[in-house]
């Protein structure tokens, strides 16, 4: 028995929706897992990190962990991994990793768990829900994680959006990117910056994009602090909005940047900024609108 499972990529934030609003993207984290008498990965393609102790590998640790908050010890697998999903360049990477991670799990002890179900492991082990969310549920997601743990979770499949990314040749790792956030803020701001993530919500389930983009580029909770952390990042939106994107925001944590821009209008946008960007991969990815996606395949039928 073989079990192949299929993890989007996901962006987060998208300027004001700070730790709660996520999108899948068609990029993919790919797994095909076999019962093994040892744990062993198995790195099919680049975009993957290198650790030779399997048992530090965080899709192991998601899957061990899902499987012992369920009362089950994990057997050992042998895992084949391959990934288009960029590490360290605000794609979801671990996010990803640590879904597909619980949905090995899931699948091997046939533990049936809901999508919710997933998420809050998830949640556990990511500290915020907002990208494995996407990555789960697929489409865009606004999620929460209460104090006392509860998960919380709106989704919608219907919007027909476009996006340009910016994928940088270098890293920021999450762990940086937060640093530079402040402890606190005033409550005029906190007030503000509310209200732009409630117009951005708004204005981009009702796709008025246009105004979605506007206010994807008002946020207050994190770009301010995090732009100067990614090189070329304000001529990159500047550029951008002259090539005729409704809005550019941080993808994630960063590095990579995200431009919304109107369906059918892609090729000609990335052609307006050929060659002014060296360091970055200009890429259209679409939504994904189906989260994760298992099959199974019977290697002794095959046989």
């Amino acid at each position: 028995m073989v079990w192949c499972i299929s993890v989007p990529a996901s962006t987060a934030n998208l300027g004001p929706g700070f730790d709660s609003i996520g999108i899948a993207l068609d990029k993919y984290l790919e797994l095909e897992v076999e019962l093994a008498s040892d744990w062993k990965i198995i790195n099919l393609s680049s975009n993957l990190p290198n650790v030779p102790n399997p048992q530090e590998h965080l899709i192991v640790q998601a899957a061990e962990k899902t499987a012992d908050l369920h009362g089950f010890s994990l057997p050992p697998c042998t895992v084949r991994v391959k990934s288009e999903i960029p590490l360290a360049r605000g794609m979801g990477s671990s996010a990803s990793a640590i879904v597909a991670g619980v949905e090995l799990a899931n699948q091997i002890m046939e533990l049936h768990l809901t999508d919710k179900d997933k998420l809050k492991v998830a949640t556990l082990m990511e500290g915020h829900p907002d990208n494995a969310a996407a990555s789960i549920y697929g489409g865009f997601t606004i999620s929460s994680n209460a104090e006392n743990g509860e998960i919380n979770v709106f989704h919608a499949n219907h919007i027909e959006a476009s996006f340009v990314l910016f994928i940088p040749n270098f890293e920021l790792k999450t762990a940086k990117a937060r640093q530079v956030l402040p402890d606190s803020y005033s409550r005029r701001e906190a007030a503000q910056a509310s209200a732009t993530a409630n117009l951005f919500t708004a204005a981009f389930l009702s796709q008025a994009f246009e105004q979605a983009g506007t206010y994807m580029e008002q946020d207050l909770f994190h770009e301010p602090y995090r732009l100067d952390l990614i090189p070329q990042s304000k001529n990159i939106k500047f550029a951008a909005k002259n090539a005729g994107a409704y809005g550019t925001c941080i993808s994630g944590a960063g590095p990579t940047l995200l431009s919304l821009i109107g369906k059918g209008t892609e090729e000609e946008f990335i052609s307006k900024l050929k060659g002014q960007f060296p360091d970055f991969d200009l890429a259209v990815v679409p939504m994904n609108r189906t989260g994760i996606v298992v099959t199974v395949k019977d290697t002794e039928r095959a046989r």
